[in-house]
């Protein structure tokens, strides 16, 4: 395993690593997800969002800085920098995640907005590795991969936490309401905490998907890598407030009723 799965792995969640993968292509079927969890309610108007503006399409992102502020404050502040633009989606795995912002495209490489030193994991009870999460990748030793800036999107399947993995979610202490959340849209408990949750995706959720199942190149032993066959490239990050420039629709497996929690503006520091 490479880049955010770079740590021990619980032998009783190692089946999420093998589970509900299609082939490249397939069109993954998403419904609805019925939760109070925080990351199936809609956004509040004036909630920090991001857009992202890649080749394959739009996809719309809250931002949670009262849960991870320093990732969301080193996230907003490389984004309003520029460094995000015309950058590549340098990982896809179908089921799995996409992952990009490395400038330099290959995933070993980043940048933070404090002189490139790193932040502390901050992982929180209140967010998970719901199917549409947006992450930062962090390392065994604590520190966040890939200089920082480095970014996913969980594209995990659906049916990806089965009644079995869910009975050991509770026994692990997740509440009734995230354990139906998983079982509903999908997710990577595993990375719970390990990984830091910074976001979730509102609108756009195909788009991810269709990153997730593009064609990749064929490693020398003839085995599928996770490096796409044509650049899927992010034009730009925008950084704005819900509900931003205006769109008609929004995310089918989202709650209508708005988000409550407060999300005060970070501050980005160089």
């Amino acid at each position: 395993m490479n880049r955010i799965l770079r740590m021990m792995v619980p032998v009783w969640m190692l089946a999420l690593l093998l589970c509900g993968c299609g082939g490249a292509g397939s069109t993954v079927s998403r419904s609805t997800v019925d939760s109070t969890e925080r990351q199936f309610t809609a956004p509040a108007d004036g909630d920090f969002i991001a857009i992202f503006s890649t080749s394959l399409g739009e996809i719309r992102a809250v931002l949670y800085p009262d849960a991870a502020p320093m990732a969301v404050q080193n996230f907003v502040g490389l984004a309003r920098g520029g460094y995000y633009d015309n950058t590549v989606i340098w990982r896809v795995e179908e089921g799995f995640v996409v992952q990009g912002g490395d400038a330099g495209g290959t995933g070993t490489g980043g940048a933070t907005i404090w002189s490139n030193n790193p932040y502390p994991l901050e992982a929180s009870s209140s967010l998970r590795h719901y199917a549409g999460a947006l992450c930062a990748a962090f390392a065994t030793g604590g520190d966040v991969q890939g200089g920082n800036s480095q970014f996913y999107f969980v594209t995990a399947l659906p049916d990806s936490v089965g009644k079995e993995m869910q009975q050991q979610l509770r026994d692990n202490g997740y509440t009734d309401e995230q354990v139906s959340a998983y079982a509903a849209a999908g997710g990577l408990p595993y990375l719970d905490n390990t990984d830091t949750v910074f976001g979730q995706i509102y609108e756009g959720m195909e788009v991810a998907d269709a990153m997730a199942a593009v064609p990749t190149v064929r490693n020398e032993d003839g085995t599928e890598s996770s490096t796409p066959e044509d650049p899927i490239t992010i034009y730009k990050v925008t950084i704005d407030n819900y509900p931003g420039p205006s769109t008609e629709e929004s995310a089918a497996w989202l709650t209508p009723e708005a988000s409550t929690q407060a999300t005060p503006e970070p501050t980005p520091e160089s």
